[in-house]
């Protein structure tokens, strides 16, 4: 689960925490609802498959995390009929001064999708971006972290609430380096585009 799905989950009813083996149709399943999203025109900037079902070989809770980008919230809030349109329901922020949320469930009333819409130039877009790369590229981190899912899990199988704040600690600290480490590659790639 991403750092921003623990604050959205907190304000929803909670749910078991179920915990799958990585499916590796999640990215395509990911990229599909991804498309639906396109009903927003130009006021979508971007959409990146975020959360422990974008990391390759990560245990998590079968719900795909979405982060689209858009232009302008006011913009996307005048779109909201759209996004109910498809299925989801809206949210609004949910916690997160600057967000959009929304779930979507399946036909038994599972929830498969979550939606945390942001403006492209939010603070929450590079730490989410740079958490899912760090353990993309740090399969030690990815393996502490369905660790950590796992006893997080055993303390608490039936309240996904106290889940995410048993495993808080943790995110806040990886995130903490996945930041120092995705930085620090950007300035690399910056320095190299400019010799």
């Amino acid at each position: 689960m991403s750092a921003i799905a623990v604050v959205a989950c907190s304000m929803l009813k909670p749910i078991p925490v179920i915990l799958a083996a990585h499916n590796p149709e999640w990215p395509r399943m990911a990229a599909g609802h991804a498309e639906r999203l396109q009903v927003l025109g130009s006021t979508l900037v971007a959409v990146h498959h975020i959360g422990s079902t974008s990391v390759p070989g990560l245990v998590a809770k079968p719900i795909i995390d979405l982060m689209p980008l858009v232009t302008d919230l006011t913009d996307l809030d005048g779109q909201r009929q759209r996004i109910e349109a498809l299925g989801y329901v809206w949210h609004g922020e949910l916690g997160i001064s600057g967000r959009r949320y929304c779930t979507l469930a399946d036909e038994a009333g599972v929830r498969v999708v979550q939606l945390h819409f942001l403006e492209t130039d939010s603070p929450h877009v590079e730490r989410h971006i740079a958490f899912r790369d760090y353990l993309r590229a740090h399969p030690a981190a990815a393996g502490a972290y369905a660790v950590e899912k796992r006893r997080a899990q055993d303390l608490h199988p039936t309240n996904s609430h106290a889940y995410a704040d048993e495993k808080g600690a943790w995110i806040r600290d990886t995130e903490t380096k996945a930041l120092i480490w995705f930085s620090g590659r950007q300035a690399a790639r910056y320095h190299h585009i400019s010799n």
